[in-house]
């Protein structure tokens, strides 16, 4: 027999050994508690909701939510994002992975206004049978910074990509300790009112890029006349067998594509990547300063859903144009 309740402190090396069994050592290569307290209790939008099935006297699911708060003309959104989710190879097939979203989504209705989340190919569907709406495709940019390599790559996948290139910038968290100089920054780059966005400050920022163990986010920074004038956060990561530098954040002031382009252009030269990978968010960056950078259009794109918690949210929030997200935003970590 099945049973599904919330989870518990008690519960975590059960459910660390249970995401490794599953799901590998997800986008950090391993799953150590300090990983897993990080991302589901020191965000600073509060404790993740969680849930685990058990049976015959162990844990062989899970479905966490991670919590998150968008901003938009009406205010706070009070959203989740539907992260780690595991079903022990066993019991697959049984039906615990919707018993455990159907009952997850019952709990949040009161208290969360929607879900958002990127999922892959093989989860997709199973998403949307239990109610998620396709919101489309978030386009990507990328810079292409090895043409051979990248080529071999596409046509011949492996698992197994080249020694990781050292990074000839700093940890995002040194930047970020510099508060006063950081805030400055950021108080002159307005929220966009109109679009669905997650609002940047420094203890936001300090979470998300210089305090996550071991995905080692780096900075790249533009300073004039002695102050700082703007910032990209990127870190390095496997991409099948070639290496990209995914681009989370470019922080410049409005209109500053000169900066934002000589800062992409930083980023370039920071890690002998195969390629660099960017989303521009609506009314952010433009493309002439990833175009100017040397980055073009992507096929495909990043699979966007989201279930609505209750009616009503402005904008709509299955309308692509609503949002104004970041690769930060979208990543899966």
């Amino acid at each position: 027999m099945v049973t599904i309740r919330s989870y518990t402190h008690d519960d975590q090396a059960a459910v660390l050994e249970l995401l490794t069994a599953t799901l590998g050592g997800g986008p950090a290569g391993q799953r150590p508690a300090s990983f897993f307290r990080w991302k589901h209790f020191d965000n600073p939008f509060g404790d993740s909701f969680m849930l685990v099935a058990e049976a015959d006297g162990r844990v062989i699911g899970l479905r966490a939510f991670l919590r998150w708060t968008l901003h938009g003309p009406g205010g706070p959104v009070a959203a989740v994002r539907a992260v780690d989710t595991a079903t022990r190879p066993s019991y697959q097939g049984m039906g615990v992975f919707s018993r455990l979203t159907r009952s997850a989504l019952e709990q949040l209705a009161g208290e969360a206004d929607l879900v958002f989340n990127t999922p892959n190919n093989a989860s997709r569907p199973g998403y949307l049978k239990l109610g998620w709406l396709d919101v489309g495709r978030v386009p990507v940019a990328i810079r292409i910074r090895r043409p051979v390599r990248f080529a071999r790559g596409l046509r011949r996948p492996s698992p197994h990509p080249a020694a990781s290139p050292e990074v000839g910038a700093p940890p995002a968290a040194q930047v970020l300790d510099q508060g006063v100089e950081v805030t400055g920054l950021l108080a002159e780059i307005p929220a966009d009112r109109r679009r669905l966005h997650t609002r940047r400050d420094v203890g936001y920022l300090r979470w998300r890029y210089g305090e996550a163990p071991l995905l080692d986010y780096r900075a790249v920074v533009e300073r004039e006349a002695g102050r700082l004038r703007g910032m990209a956060l990127f870190r390095v990561r496997p991409r099948g067998g070639l290496w990209e530098a995914t681009v989370a954040e470019v922080l410049v002031p409005p209109g500053d594509r000169r900066t934002a382009g000589r800062l992409l252009r930083g980023v370039a030269r920071a890690a002998a990547v195969d390629h660099l990978a960017i989303h521009a968010p609506a009314g952010g960056l433009g493309s002439a300063a990833m175009a100017g950078a040397g980055f073009l259009p992507a096929p495909g794109g990043i699979s966007f859903l989201v279930r609505p918690l209750r009616p009503g949210l402005d904008p709509d929030p299955i309308d692509l144009r609503s949002w104004s997200l970041t690769l930060g935003d979208l990543e899966v970590f």
